[in-house]
């Protein structure tokens, strides 16, 4: 049996966790391959709002079982949170979350490091959501970091000081003053990981290619997006990991051969968390509704996030680069009041017309190109039935789906589960 693959198009925020929980009856294990406590996936259902950073989405399913796969970072601190707050809705996760012994660990002073280096960056800084993953990433690269499996050797204690005391040196070199009690952060680190003991640890990469002979069916969860990939994305403002399809690969131990349907999540819209450019950026009154009426704040930071209109140059270019066979388009409800839609079909880059994204996209080098499109008035919150889309929300999408050459399969209409219109 493949493994279908769903991941983020844009820069991250765009919904993933909603359809990997609408998803989630079709599949017997959802596998998460990249990212960290950095991600939030938001899920509402039956009344009430889940955030989730690092266990997989598919949790709220009785029979799914959830992997956090191999290219997973994992803050104890924050795993630790994220668990209790499912025993306080009496979510059963002890017998269907599992955990790879070769996901890295996030230690205190990897967020220490982050918050130091940030902060000397002044005003080039990056937009790091400060939660250590970059750090952390940094030790996987280096060759120094800590996995889950070295929580089971006698000597991880002795692993973990070495580590934690080569940090205490790098913060030196920082020109910057943070403050920390080192040994009330490790005594919150330390209760974190008692709670991640409580969890099975697995060989992921033999246990899902096992469930794969089995005839399993494996959906892999991305976190971030596409364009924050560290080799694909707006670089240096991009994340520590392989966002894009490749990243589920590596990040979960399967061949690319085992790979069946890439589901793509986009925003009817485009948004932006932290620093970065962002061609089609609004800072008028439309951007401000856009943010508005999507109630557009990061999951995990909490900040708000940019708005602009659909940038369909950037868009084809995750579709490319991750092999998308389909679309699914969020937040198309948010669009609803405006006269007019916007989206940039190509940009003038260096005095030139180019639909392609380019290697710099500063605003300096690139002005977008707009297509205008007639905007829709009817409240879409309550649609159930795609026979009932407004003719000029079926227009844009239409035109995506030309333009991207990928049908478009599932539009949201709203954030809870049931606001899913299936095309």
């Amino acid at each position: 049996m493949a493994v279908d693959l769903l991941l983020g198009l844009q820069w991250g925020d765009e919904g993933k966790g909603k359809i990997v929980d609408v998803l989630t009856q079709n599949y017997d294990i959802i596998a998460r391959f990249q990212g960290g406590p950095n991600a939030g996936h938001t899920l509402v259902f039956d009344g009430n709002k889940y955030v989730l950073h690092t266990i997989p989405s598919g949790i709220f399913h009785k029979t799914a079982l959830n992997v956090v796969g191999n290219g997973v970072v994992i803050d104890p601190v924050i795993f630790k949170k994220e668990l209790e707050n499912l025993d306080q809705h009496n979510i059963n996760y002890t017998d269907k979350l599992l955990i790879s012994r070769k996901a890295h660990l996030i230690l205190p002073t990897h967020r220490l490091l982050d918050a130091a280096s940030e902060t000397s960056k002044g005003k080039a800084k990056i937009g790091s959501t400060l939660k250590g993953i970059g750090p952390t990433y940094m030790d996987k690269t280096g060759r120094n970091g800590m996995r889950v499996g070295d929580l089971e050797l006698d000597d991880w204690k002795d692993r973990y000081k070495a580590l934690t005391d080569k940090h205490i040196k790098m913060l030196d070199f920082f020109d910057v003053d943070i403050q920390y009690d080192l040994d009330e952060l490790e005594a919150e680190f330390c209760r974190g990981i008692d709670k991640l003991r409580t969890l099975e640890f697995i060989d992921s990469e033999e246990f899902l290619n096992s469930a794969i002979k089995e005839g399993k069916t494996i959906l892999a969860e991305g976190a971030q997006g596409s364009l924050l990939d560290i080799d694909f994305g707006t670089y240096p403002f991009v994340t520590s990991s392989n966002t894009t399809a490749a990243g589920a690969c590596t990040g979960l131990g399967i061949a690319p051969n085992r790979i069946k349907d890439v589901f793509g999540i986009f925003k009817a819209y485009t948004t932006r968390v932290g620093s970065g450019p962002f061609p089609t950026e609004l800072f008028d009154e439309v951007g401000e509704t856009m943010g508005r009426v999507g109630h557009e704040f990061g999951a995990t930071t909490g900040r708000p996030r940019r708005c602009g209109w659909l940038d369909l140059v950037a868009l084809k270019y995750a579709v490319q680069v991750n092999g998308v066979t389909q679309l699914m388009m969020m937040k198309g409800d948010v669009l609803s009041g405006f006269d007019t839609l916007k989206v940039c079909t190509a940009y003038k880059y260096k005095g030139e017309t180019i639909q392609h994204l380019p290697y710099n996209i500063e605003p300096e080098n690139i002005e977008p190109i707009y297509t205008d499109f007639k905007g829709w008035a009817a409240d879409l919150t309550g649609m159930t039935e795609k026979e009932t889309l407004p003719q000029n929300l079926v227009d844009y999408i239409q035109f995506i789906e030309k333009e991207t050459e990928v049908p478009v399969k599932i539009v949201s209409v709203g954030p809870d589960r049931k606001q899913t219109i299936m095309m």
